[in-house]
């Protein structure tokens, strides 16, 4: 154990994980890769838990970052922010909500809490509606509306939450159906529902679960469960923390693969657009955002120097077509992939889109998750420089692949000849 690995035990909640056997100390990044506090260097296939969207130490970013903290790094929302109404402009049109409004936050979880505040006044119901295996975040409202339970370590909630079948496409009663009778099957499950319960103000739901192992459901699940919704006059937030700035490559944004009643009333983002400067945010309908009757300030969201980061790496993923790039080399390296799973008795299934892909891995010749066989993986492709994430439902046996935008052919390839040899040194 390291000197720095005990100081940290000796300071840190039991609770706060840290992945390996021997902990890595990051202390440098550049483009795809990082260095350790040992010198290696390792191809970062997870980036901050996909959070380093562009690449590691951006030029455009950093230079951003460091004239507007040359300028004034602190003011809080109670003063005119140029950067702020800049940013907020640009994600407000790109947003695809009418008449869109944008409230800045630092973090994914604090977005999902004011999105939930603001559904719930709204709607002037304390009742919600989530997806089986979601993850929202880690504070007491998003606690208790997350549907998976090794994120959720408490009963307790400020909200009354019910959880809905569709976000885990090839497990639980209905996966052995086809996409059709899926959508059929789960959006008869949600108006039966909807006869049980009073009315919910929203149904949160991430297009593809994150911390649950990249799992999706049909395009169109969103779409069919909206004229649901529309009639019971249930909100629809879409949580794009993970999802969102073109990391499935096919769309910008993850709703947009569930299109056909158009935008969600409440979108959420944070982690890519602030390439790891603390940025998350509410974009919602005017109607549904001014609905608070007091006031409401933030005092770190929507800071000058994030919002020039987030501004300089917003124009630098538009300008070089990063979603683009994450749908061609996306492709790649998830038939790469693919191949690799073929060869392994250890995988069951290789999914998702874009730069966001799952390999789920069971006990050979069964069914059953292996989350020991997850780590094993896990730390083999550490020993091979190779950086990369696992997640799942309660098992966590999901290798998590979601490498920063810019990812090279050349780069997609060695990722993908390092994880052959991991499932091979773990298996």
């Amino acid at each position: 154990m390291t000197g720095l690995h005990e100081r940290h035990l000796a300071v840190s909640p039991e609770w706060l994980s840290l992945y390996y056997r021997r902990p890595l100390e990051l202390t440098r990044g550049e483009g795809r890769h990082v260095w350790d506090a040992d010198g290696n260097r390792y191809l970062d296939f997870f980036g901050g838990i996909l959070t380093t969207m562009t690449a590691h130490a951006l030029p455009e970013v950093t230079k951003a970052v460091s004239e507007q903290a040359g300028r004034i790094i602190h003011s809080s929302t109670l003063y005119l922010n140029r950067p702020l109404v800049e940013l907020a402009e640009r994600v407000a049109s790109l947003s695809g909500i009418p008449d869109a409004r944008v409230f800045f936050t630092t973090s994914g979880t604090e977005a999902n809490d004011t999105a939930l505040l603001l559904a719930t006044a709204h709607r002037g119901s304390n009742q919600i509606l989530a997806m089986r295996n979601s993850y929202h975040g880690r504070s007491f409202s998003t606690v208790s509306v997350t549907g998976n339970r090794s994120w959720s370590p408490t009963a307790f909630s400020p909200l009354q939450t019910t959880y809905v079948h569709g976000g885990v496409r090839h497990r639980g009663p209905y996966a052995d159906l086809g996409d059709a009778e899926f959508i059929e099957a789960c959006v008869a499950d949600l108006e039966d529902l909807l006869g049980h319960v009073r009315t919910p103000a929203a149904l949160i739901a991430e297009p593809v679960q994150g911390v649950g192992g990249f799992t999706a459901p049909p395009d169109g699940l969103y779409a069919a469960f909206r004229e649901v919704l529309d009639r019971h006059g249930v909100l629809w937030i879409s949580d794009e923390v993970q999802t969102g700035w073109g990391r499935t490559g096919d769309h910008f944004w993850g709703w947009q693969a569930h299109a056909g009643n158009g935008p969600p009333d409440i979108l959420t983002f944070a982690k890519g657009i602030g390439n790891g400067m603390s940025i998350g945010g509410v974009v919602a309908r005017a109607d549904v955002m001014n609905c608070l009757d007091a006031h409401s300030i933030s005092t770190f969201g929507g800071s000058p120097v994030t919002m020039a980061a987030g501004l300089a790496n917003l124009s630098y993923l538009l300008e070089h077509d990063l979603q683009g790039n994450a749908r061609r080399v996306g492709g790649l390296l998830i038939e790469r992939l693919r191949a690799v799973g073929a060869r392994s008795p250890a995988v069951r299934e290789v999914r998702g889109r874009g730069l966001m892909i799952g390999i789920e891995l069971v006990r050979p010749g069964t069914d059953d998750a292996d989350p020991d066989a997850a780590s094993a993986v896990l730390e083999a492709a550490r020993a091979g420089g190779l950086l990369i994430g696992k997640g799942g439902g309660h098992d966590t046996s999901v290798l998590r692949v979601a490498p920063p935008l810019s990812l090279t052919v050349a780069e997609a390839e060695e990722g993908a000849e390092i994880l052959a040899d991991a499932l091979r040194a773990a298996g």
